[in-house]
C-alpha cells in the first residue's frame, strides 16, 4: 500500500488590523475628551487665605490722582486707540483677548508700526488660541513682530498632547501708554467691536473706560491703578505658559514686507482723514473725564486650569454690602448653584436688585443663550429683576453700580467660563460723578430692555416688543438648550 499523501496545510489568515485601529483612535479621542472637559468639571472655593485678606473698606478712598470716562461708541472706541497709540512716548501695552487682521486691526497695526519707528516699545499680548488662528497666519502681525522694539506673546498656546490647554484662557482687554492712560473693558480687537466697518446688524456694543493719570510725570504717578494693572501685566508676560511669537524675519518677507508698506500707507491715509487724531498738540484729559475717589484692580488667578473665583467673590461681596440698590450688565448669566445661591442672598437684602442681559433674540453667544433658554427659570427665581435687551444688535457691556458711589467695569462676564476657567479683570471705581455717569448709559441700554415676566412673557412696554435678528441658529435653540447642559460649566 502507498503511504497517505500528507493533508495540505490551510494558508495563514491575515489578521485584521481595523479593529485596532478602531480602539487606538478610540482611545486618543477619549484622552482629548477627557482631557479637555475634566480638569474644569470641578469648581474651587476661595481659599480661606484669601478670604481673610479681603477688606471692604478698601475699595473706598478720599481722593485719586485718576480720573475716568466711559467709552460707548465703536467708532470712538477705535479713534481713541490710534490717538493714544499716537500720543504714545516711551511705551505701550497692548493686550487683548482677540486681535484679528481686519479693516480695525489694520488700523491700529498701522499707528503700532509707526509708534515703533518713533523708539516706543511695544508689548502685544493675546490669547494663545486666538493668537494661533488669527494674528500667526498674518503678514500684517508678522510685520510687527520682527521689529527690536515690538514683542508679541501669546498666553497658553494650546497643544493636542495637552487637551486641557485649550480651555485655558486669557479673556483680558487693555491699553496702557506710558505712565498717562489706561483703556479697559470689554471690547476685543476686530470689526464687530471696533470702527464702523460692519453693516449694525453684525456689530456689537461695548464698554470700556479710559482713565487718565493726572499723576504722570511726577512722584506720585505710581499711585494711579494703571500700575496696578501693569504688574499684573508683567505677571501675565513673564508665566511660563506664555510664549514669544512672530518674532522672527520670514525666510520669504516679500508678504510681509508688502504687509508694512500697506500699513505705512494706511496711517499717511488715517492722518489725512482724520488729522484731530494725529495732532501733537494732545486732548485736554481733565475736562474729559470725571474725579474719583478711589480706583481698585480685580482679578483672577492666572493659571491655565480651574481657578479660584477670586473676579466673582469680591464682586459678590461688594453687591451683598449695599445698602441702596444693585444694578448687574452681563451679555450671558450661565450660573452654578453656587453663582445662583450668591444672587438670591443679594436679592434678599430687599433693596432694589436688577441685571440686565442680552436677549435670546438679539444675542450673538448661541451657547450662552441656549442655556439661559434652559436655565432662564431658575435665574428668576433668585428673586433678581431681569431686563433682557432688545436693542439694534447684540451687546457686550460688563458693568455693575452699587449704590451711589461704586461701579464696576472691565471683561467679566456672569458665566461659569468667566469665573471659573478664564483670566478676568475688573476696576473697582468709588466716586459718584462716574457712578451717575454709568448709571445713565445703563438707562440708556434699559429702555430698549424688557423686563421677563416669567419664562416666557415681559412685562409690557409701549413702543417695544420682543423680536429676533433672524438667525438660522435660533431654530436649534430646543435641541441645543439640552443638549449642552452637560458641559455647560464650560459655557
Amino acid at each position: 500500500m502507498s503511504a497517505a499523501a500528507p493533508a495540505k496545510a490551510k494558508p495563514l489568515r491575515k489578521r485584521k488590523r481595523w479593529p485596532v485601529v478602531l480602539l487606538a483612535l478610540l482611545a486618543v479621542l477619549l484622552y482629548l475628551l477627557i482631557g479637555a472637559l475634566a480638569p474644569f468639571a470641578v469648581h474651587p472655593t476661595v481659599s480661606e487665605d484669601f478670604q481673610s485678606a479681603f477688606d471692604l473698606s478698601s475699595f473706598y478712598g478720599g481722593g485719586s490722582v485718576d480720573r475716568a470716562v466711559l467709552v460707548e461708541d465703536n467708532v470712538d472706541a477705535l479713534d481713541l486707540r490710534i490717538r493714544m497709540i499716537n500720543e504714545s512716548r516711551e511705551r505701550i501695552v497692548f493686550a487683548n483677548f482677540d486681535i484679528r487682521d481686519c479693516e480695525s486691526g489694520r488700523d491700529i497695526a498701522a499707528a503700532l508700526l509707526a509708534a515703533a519707528g518713533r523708539g516706543v516699545d511695544i508689548q502685544i499680548l493675546s490669547d494663545g488660541m486666538n493668537g494661533l488662528v488669527s494674528m500667526s497666519p498674518s503678514p500684517v502681525f508678522r510685520a510687527l513682530g520682527r521689529l527690536e522694539n515690538v514683542e508679541i506673546r501669546y498666553y497658553n498656546t494650546p497643544s493636542l498632547l495637552m487637551p486641557w490647554t485649550f480651555n485655558g484662557r486669557m479673556h483680558d482687554k487693555y491699553v496702557i501708554v506710558d505712565d498717562r492712560l489706561l483703556l479697559i473693558g470689554g471690547r476685543n480687537t476686530f470689526d464687530k467691536f471696533l470702527g464702523d466697518y460692519l453693516p449694525p446688524e453684525k456689530k456689537s456694543h461695548d464698554l470700556e473706560v479710559l482713565l487718565y493719570n493726572t499723576a504722570a510725570g511726577t512722584a506720585e504717578s505710581g499711585n494711579s491703578v494703571l500700575f496696578q494693572v501693569e504688574d499684573y501685566f508683567h505677571t501675565v508676560w513673564t508665566d511660563r505658559h506664555t510664549k514669544t511669537h512672530l518674532d522672527a524675519q520670514p525666510l520669504l518677507p516679500g508678504s510681509t514686507d508688502k504687509a508694512a508698506a500697506e500699513l505705512e500707507a494706511r496711517y499717511a491715509a488715517m492722518a489725512a482723514a482724520k488729522p484731530a487724531l494725529f495732532s501733537r498738540d494732545g486732548v485736554d484729559y481733565e475736562a474729559l473725564t470725571v474725579p474719583l475717589e478711589k480706583v481698585t484692580f480685580i482679578h483672577n488667578p492666572i493659571d491655565i486650569l480651574s481657578k479660584e473665583p477670586w473676579v466673582w467673590w469680591q464682586v459678590q461681596q461688594l453687591m451683598e454690602n449695599a445698602d441702596e440698590r444693585v444694578y448687574l450688565q452681563t451679555p450671558y448669566a450661565v450660573c452654578n448653584e453656587p453663582m445662583y445661591a450668591g444672587l438670591g442672598r443679594v436679592a434678599a437684602k430687599g433693596i432694589p436688585f436688577e441685571m440686565q442681559v442680552d436677549s435670546t433674540g438679539v444675542g450673538d453667544n448661541f451657547m450662552a443663550s441656549s442655556d439661559y433658554i434652559h436655565n432662564k427659570g431658575r435665574v428668576l427665581s433668585t428673586g433678581v429683576t431681569v431686563w433682557e435687551w432688545f436693542g439694534d444688535y447684540s451687546s457686550h457691556g460688563k458693568s455693575v453700580l452699587i449704590d451711589n458711589d461704586l461701579a464696576l467695569v472691565g471683561s467679566y462676564n456672569l458665566d461659569m467660563r468667566s469665573t471659573y476657567i478664564d483670566t478676568e479683570m475688573m476696576l473697582v471705581f468709588h466716586g459718584e460723578a462716574f457712578n451717575a455717569m454709568l448709571e445713565d448709559y445703563l438707562a440708556d441700554m434699559e429702555s430698549d430692555s424688557l423686563q421677563a415676566a416669567d419664562e416666557s412673557t415681559y412685562v409690557e412696554k409701549p413702543g417695544l416688543i420682543p423680536w429676533d435678528n433672524g438667525d438660522w441658529k435660533h431654530s436649534l435653540f430646543p435641541i441645543t438648550s439640552v443638549l449642552f447642559q452637560p458641559f455647560r460649566y464650560l459655557l
